[in-house]
């Protein structure tokens, strides 16, 4: 399938799976994605592999920034249309809190599109939405 194919699919459907294995990186670290209406929960499942430090345990801080721009990338391709992976241009991650070992949630929102960029807010956490592990704004090249 192509990646529009596939868009189209995963629009249709609501099943993530043939995109996120598309996306070596994102079946790697166990990235799966479930939608309610028109809202999109990302989802980072424990994961021996993802840990960074195992005296916490608490999970790799790159598997977290990881997590959230993968997050923000399918986000703004399958709410905006676009029929391409788009292409990072900043990224900044504030750490809040740590991110023990435990399933992580993740939930982004557009806050600007123009016709070549567009910026998305992405906010992680486990236990409850009032206590994120993580933030970060994502800024996205749309065009070539």
């Amino acid at each position: 399938m192509t990646t529009p194919e596939i868009l189209q699919y995963t629009h249709d459907s609501g099943d993530f799976s043939k995109l996120i294995a598309g996306i070596p990186y994102a079946g790697f670290i166990g990235l799966e994605c479930d939608k309610f209406g028109d809202d999109l929960i990302f989802r980072l499942p424990p994961k021996a592999q993802n840990l960074g430090n195992p005296i916490l345990p608490a999970i790799h801080g790159g598997v977290i920034g990881g997590f959230m721009e993968l997050s923000a990338a399918i986000y703004l391709m399958m709410s905006q249309d676009v029929q391409r992976m788009p292409r990072i241009v900043d990224f900044s991650l504030d750490y809040l809190r740590a991110g023990l070992d435990q399933e992580s949630f993740a939930e982004c929102r557009l806050t600007r599109q123009g016709n070549r960029v567009a910026n998305v807010m992405v906010t992680a956490w486990q236990t409850s939405r009032s206590r994120p592990i993580a933030t970060a704004r994502a800024h996205f090249l749309l065009t070539d």
